[in-house]
């Protein structure tokens, strides 16, 4: 059975959100700080966390800096209603999803059981288990790369947008193609989201991040993995 973490300090929305992901056959455990979360995912394995911003103490983006640390563990952060600064830090600082206050347990669910069922998936419709090229090599089994900055495990919307553009090798993306592929969902014209993983992907594969030599925007379009690497 599948296990996710919540980290969020309003115990009764911690509590109903164990009895609606228990009805999928999922269990959860519920932290109520940061710290206190940190410690109680070196007991246990998990597939998912939920991460509340707003935390006394220690906050939700201090809590993600030190998960990435130690985890590619998708990572789902609650905002407050029209934060989008929030939500590009966030997204910007490894979380894979996020769902602004008050929302719909229905969409939560949704968007609990798409991440945890891309963070399991094994790519058995592969033969080939890696992607070489100068310089950057995607591992399919372990997602992770090895880079001219470093090997890195990748979460899982990190990973799962790479290993598309590379698929593609030498063609144009959308923006809509993208979203719609890597999260599952309509697009919704909002490019925070892929922007912020695209500027974290290029400080790991790119050895100069202003002057991208794998992941090239197309102006207006999309994005598009060089052909030429």
């Amino acid at each position: 059975m599948n296990r996710i973490l919540i980290i969020d300090d309003d115990k009764e929305l911690c509590a109903l959100i164990k009895r609606s992901v228990l009805q999928e056959s999922i269990e959860a455990d519920c932290c109520y700080s940061g710290k206190s979360g940190l410690l109680q995912m070196q007991e246990k394995e998990y597939q998912l966390v939920i991460l509340d911003v707003m935390m006394p103490g220690f906050d939700g983006f201090e809590t993600l800096e030190q998960i990435r640390k130690q985890s590619s563990l998708p990572i789902l952060m609650f905002t407050s209603k029209n934060d989008s600064a929030s939500k590009v830090r966030g997204l910007r600082a490894g979380a894979d999803d996020y769902l602004t206050k008050p929302f719909d347990m229905d969409e939560l669910i949704a968007r609990i059981l798409s991440l945890i069922r891309r963070y399991t998936r094994f790519n058995q419709e592969d033969e080939q288990q890696t992607y070489d090229f100068d310089g950057l090599s995607i591992d399919f089994n372990n997602r992770s790369i090895d880079t001219v900055n470093g090997d890195y495990e990748l979460p899982p919307k990190e990973f799962d947008l790479l290993l598309l553009l590379a698929k593609n090798q030498g063609k144009i993306l959308t923006k809509q193609q993208i979203y719609e592929k890597v999260w599952g969902e309509e697009y919704v014209y909002d490019d925070s989201n892929i922007m912020a993983i695209i500027s974290r992907l290029r400080k790991k594969i790119e050895e100069n991040p202003s002057s991208p030599r794998y992941i090239q925007t197309v102006k207006g379009i999309g994005y598009r993995f060089n052909r030429e690497v």
